[in-house]
């Protein structure tokens, strides 16, 4: 068995909130982040709305230099790492730093970048193309800018497997520290595509809503379901070996103890019709964390509010766990803001952490019209209730399925004389 690992901090930049203190009082309050795209002229688009994050400025998270040679993704993995490390009151100075390592991914990158620099090479020449534009645009630098800002030297990667890009991104972290080439790892998604190609794209393939009333657009496992709204943002985990976490009187929030992957080898946007894939990759997280699926009481879906995607993750569950899955409650926080495509993996994860915390499970925002399909437990209602295991699942365009098990941090294990949390 490898190391345990466990969360001793988290930061987020979401739709509804800049921080997760904001981001958890308004998945507690039921708040939407679902609005008119105001990141360009989208008038002439079948999807004028979207969840974009409001009242960031990145010269507000670090100087004004390092700023300007960021673009929005890069820029928001850094302000959630840097509220992460301050959570976990980690000081990086004390630290090996070849110990401490990084995994954030970006499914896509900078597309304003690209969109920017195309239309300037068309306009000027190809002469005008900013030196700059690939270390802007590679997905890569978000995870790059993070291990420059804060002196992180150990294992750097960005796992790209789109919608699925966070959740692999926390679990190869895990995997990292369990097999002790890191110590502590600084893990979690970024994303901010909301521009007319990101848009237009993702339109194009009639994969996003086409609703008009913000309340009504974003509706996993709804009937009246007609697709996802794209949201931006991050979210970042520090994840740490439980020994070094006690060491120095770390407060721990909850422990990672499963992960699952696989792939539908199916179809390139579709995810396998008999759920399969995600079932396989359900079924060896519990077996990593040698969990049996009576156990499990709560899943955060994947839910975006396709018609494939809802119905085919209901056959999942319903596949690994039978007639116990009619005991989960399931939600997903796509309901309150939208599909952060690499990020949203990430950002479900700090919801399991602070949901486990403190015994609360969130209402799936906007559902009301049940589908005969999709016949599970959605949580019409957020529920106060204690529960051990909190089950994440992501599935990303091409296949890609990956989950993460945490497990609520019992406190009397922590070590004599360290904080505990309010």
């Amino acid at each position: 068995m490898g190391r345990r690992v466990v969360v001793t901090g988290m930061g987020a930049i979401t739709p509804i909130g800049l921080s997760v203190k904001e981001f958890w009082a308004g998945v507690k309050e039921g708040k939407i982040g679902f609005d008119t795209i105001t990141k360009f002229d989208a008038s002439g688009y079948k999807c004028r709305l979207a969840a974009e994050v409001k009242g960031f400025d990145g010269k507000d998270f670090m100087d004004f230099k390092s700023a300007k040679r960021m673009e929005l993704f890069s820029q928001y993995a850094v302000a959630a790492t840097k509220e992460a490390l301050e959570d976990a009151g980690l000081d990086t100075e004390k630290e090996d730093a070849y110990r401490v390592g990084v995994s954030i991914g970006s499914g896509i990158g900078s597309l304003q970048a690209m969109e920017r620099e195309h239309a300037r090479m068309l306009e000027k020449g190809p002469a005008r193309i900013s030196p700059l534009m690939v270390p802007l645009m590679i997905s890569n630098m978000a995870a790059g800018n993070v291990s420059i800002q804060f002196g992180l030297k150990g294992k750097n990667i960005n796992v790209v497997t789109a919608c699925a890009t966070g959740t692999n991104s926390i679990g190869e972290a895990f995997r990292t520290i369990q097999y002790g080439e890191a110590d502590v790892m600084v893990a979690g998604g970024t994303e901010s595509c909301i521009t007319p190609l990101g848009i237009g794209g993702f339109a194009a393939l009639t994969a996003l809503s086409t609703s008009t009333d913000k309340y009504r657009c974003s509706i996993p496992f709804d009937k009246e379901r007609s697709g996802f709204v794209m949201g931006e943002g991050a979210a970042v985990a520090v994840l740490e070996e439980l020994e070094h976490a006690k060491g120095r009187g770390a407060e721990i929030y909850a422990e990672v103890v499963g992960y699952g992957c696989t792939a539908d080898a199916y179809h390139i946007t579709s995810p396998a019709e008999d759920g399969e894939g995600a079932a396989k990759a359900m079924e060896f997280a519990m077996s990593d964390a040698k969990v049996r699926p009576e156990e499990i009481t709560y899943i955060n879906a994947h839910g975006t509010g396709t018609h494939h995607n809802d119905l085919f993750e209901t056959r999942a569950i319903r596949k690994v766990f039978g007639s116990h899955a009619e005991s989960i409650r399931i939600n997903s926080t796509k309901s309150m803001v939208g599909h952060l495509l690499g990020a949203a993996g990430a950002v479900e994860f700090v919801t399991c952490v602070k949901e486990l915390e403190e015994g609360y499970i969130h209402q799936t925002a906007g559902y009301r019209v049940e589908d005969e399909e999709c016949d599970l437990n959605y949580c019409r209602e957020a529920v106060t209730e204690e529960f051990r295991y909190a089950l994440s699942n992501s599935l990303g365009f091409g296949g890609h399925n990956a989950v993460i098990l945490v497990k609520k941090y019992e406190k009397e294990e922590l070590p004599e004389g360290a904080a505990q949390r309010e």
